[in-house]
């Protein structure tokens, strides 16, 4: 078996983690990250007969989601009450790589948590939105969350609805309808841990990559990681132009014509029509 610490989607995780991290968007043990892997690429590097241990799916009742589609797949996840900061040096504890076993009742360890620990507690609403997006696009493989400083911002000075909270941010940079043209979800403030607002996120995630959760943080999806926190990351610099400009008053803007012509420009078909008020 080769060293699993040299995997391409170790490393990846271990630098995207360290790079949310160093940008503010993940304090103490705030975020997580879910990353689907292909099995046969993990049975270079594991035995997958080999169960450390197994762990109920915490959180919810059975009663309330239905992991199953997902039963047999394989995930690299961020432990719950791990520090982001720490991952990079001790992936080991930081990491697991778990199935999700018979039923989608309870995921088996193959690797990781070597101190006992645990997949994030927001592991079930990551599931569920693993699940819508594979509805959407067979190929996501990332579920990402954290706590972007001016995006959390701006949902305590703005319009919590999708239509303007979208445009304005579409506003802030010539590239943001291009990144994420289906405009971003939001949902009001929920309790978090919870199968509601696994759901409700799900639900979401059906027409949104980006799902904004008021006043607590944003979930992405997306192929890979880089792509994935390549969206949160245009709509944190949105925010940030945002935050640093609605005192202020405004001269310029990016018209929504303009915004149709980068549209056109980039062949981007798949976009909020209803978002923009052009004829």
């Amino acid at each position: 078996m080769k060293d699993i610490l040299q995997a391409k989607f170790m490393s990846e995780m271990c630098d995207t983690a360290a790079n949310m991290y160093r940008l503010g968007w993940d304090e103490r043990n705030g975020g997580n990250i879910s990353y689907m892997l292909d099995g046969g690429e993990v049975a270079k590097y594991l035995d997958l007969e080999r169960v450390v241990r197994t762990i109920p799916v915490m959180g919810v009742n059975k009663e309330d989601v239905d992991l199953s589609p997902l039963e047999g797949k394989i995930f690299l996840v961020t432990g719950t009450g791990k520090y982001f900061k720490n991952v990079k040096s001790d992936p080991e504890t930081n990491l697991g790589i778990v199935r999700i076993g018979s039923g989608g009742e309870q995921v088996e360890l193959l690797w990781g948590f070597k101190d006992g620990g645990r997949p994030t507690s927001e592991f079930p609403a990551h599931m569920m939105s693993h699940i819508a997006r594979l509805g959407v696009d067979p190929e996501n493989r990332v579920v990402m969350h954290s706590h972007p400083t001016y995006t959390l911002a701006m949902n305590f000075v703005h319009s919590l609805d999708e239509k303007s909270f979208t445009h304005s941010l579409w506003e802030m940079c010539t590239e943001c309808i291009v990144v994420f043209p289906e405009g971003v979800g939001v949902l009001p403030w929920m309790l978090c841990g919870t199968s509601e607002i696994g759901r409700a996120t799900a639900e979401k995630m059906k027409s949104f990559r980006l799902v904004v959760w008021a006043m607590h943080g944003i979930y992405g999806a997306g192929k890979t990681l880089d792509e994935t926190f390549g969206l949160i990351e245009t709509v944190e610099k949105a925010a940030q132009i945002y935050m640093l400009t609605a005192h202020l008053p405004r001269k310029n803007t990016i018209k929504d014509e303009d915004m149709l012509k980068l549209l056109q420009l980039f062949k981007v078909e798949n976009y909020r029509k209803d978002f923009l008020d052009v004829k």
